[in-house]
């Protein structure tokens, strides 16, 4: 008999962003392995409401609504109303956020429906919402989200992260410790394959990804000057989805520095197939996270670092525990989160040695492609699966 499962997360799939690569890549290892699933999620004008994606059946909620709480509530409020119409189709509910995790708790409570109950979590609103939209002020709605989040891990049947300093976090919360499963990201080794050479001339800076405040963009920036008075045809270019609002500082403080769009590319997202033939042409790549509750108290696992490693392109990236838990010293050239300064003695490095930099890009390639791909995590994401089925007690009490 299949083993059916609810996958819902408050993203949008397919986008740019690393989330959904994380969401597809899970989606295809249950499917592969014999799950039915169905993937509930956030959804954008233009795209189909229902479609086949990775293997799985995809829903998709759109919502009109402006105000990004309203639409989270909606979203939770929706997942509801599925499994309510779906009484009975679920062994197992796995949700990335914890508006549909409540309401699929809830609904556990409330109807008696006896599916287990998995957390994936990947980012907490608590922590987040304030950087995403910085006009909240105060700390009521974040202990209210708190609250939730723990309520939330004192009632599922398991947790996954992608982390040690997410589960250490996750792990402070809750007296009642959950069992938590550290899945840290992937790469596809047969499609990001290491690049031959890299000696782009002019030297290419490259970042890809979310171009949001907690990435340290703007140290990066900020970095510049001093990179191009030592080599003046440096161009940086940054790859990926960003606010408008938030690109416009950006804009803004590179022309404050006397930078203009020859030094600063600000480049259109790019599909995920397409991401590892902009890696291949860096002479350099950028992780500049900055030091904040994100990413030093809550951890995460940048998705951006493994595809650069797994092309072999040399890496300059913030010094902080969740980057060292993925390369160490000799297969990353660290900075002090923060000093743009040090950013730009370490890429001007790097520029000046390129074998040296290659053999830092080989190195990483090498650790990269054996420990952190998705086939790893899938088989762990499976391992976490096979416990809970192989449980007699159908959910906690």
């Amino acid at each position: 008999m299949t083993t059916n499962v609810l996958y819902t997360a408050f993203d949008v799939v397919p986008s740019p962003k690393g989330a959904s690569r994380h969401i597809t890549h899970f989606t295809r290892s249950l499917v592969e392995a014999g799950y039915g699933v169905t993937l509930f999620t956030a959804g954008l004008d233009g795209m189909p409401a229902s479609e086949t994606w990775a293997g799985a059946q995809i829903i998709r909620f759109r919502s009109d609504e402006r105000n990004f709480l309203q639409r989270a509530l909606r979203f939770g409020d929706a997942v509801w109303e599925h499994v309510r119409q779906h009484e009975g189709a679920y062994d197992v509910v796995h949700f990335r956020d914890i508006w549909s995790g409540a309401a699929l708790l809830r609904a556990r409570q409330h109807f008696g429906y006896p599916y287990r109950a998995i957390f994936e979590a990947n980012g907490l609103p608590s922590v987040e919402l304030k950087y995403h939209y910085p006009a909240i002020k105060g700390a009521a709605l974040p202990r209210k989200l708190k609250a939730q989040e723990q309520a939330i891990l004192r009632q599922v049947d398991a947790v996954i992260c992608v982390s040690s300093v997410s589960a250490t976090y996750l792990r402070s919360l809750v007296v009642d410790e959950p069992e938590i499963t550290v899945i840290p990201n992937g790469v596809s080794p047969a499609r990001f394959r290491p690049a031959n050479g890299g000696n782009a001339h002019p030297p290419r800076l490259v970042y890809a990804g979310t171009l949001a405040a907690w990435q340290g963009i703007d140290t990066l920036i900020r970095a510049m000057p001093v990179i191009v008075a030592a080599h003046p045809e440096a161009e940086l270019h940054l790859i990926g989805p960003a606010k408008k609002r938030h690109q416009k500082g950006l804009r803004k403080l590179a022309h404050k520095l006397g930078l203009d769009e020859e030094n600063v590319r600000f480049r259109e997202p790019v599909a995920p197939e397409e991401m590892p033939g902009h890696l291949e042409e860096a002479t350099v790549c950028l992780a500049p996270l900055n030091y904040s509750d994100r990413n030093v108290s809550q951890g995460c696992c940048p998705i951006k670092l493994l595809e650069y490693a797994a092309v072999a392109r040399p890496i300059v990236a913030a010094d902080l525990p969740v980057v060292r838990e993925l390369l160490g010293e000799g297969e990353v050239r660290y900075f002090q989160p923060g000093n743009a300064t040090e950013l730009a003695q370490q890429v001007i490095y790097l520029l000046n040695r390129p074998e040296e930099a290659e053999a830092l890009g080989r190195r990483a390639a090498q650790k990269v492609r054996k420990t952190f791909t998705w086939a790893r995590a899938g088989a762990r994401l499976l391992d976490v699966y096979d416990g809970l089925m192989g449980c007699k007690c159908f959910c906690r009490t």
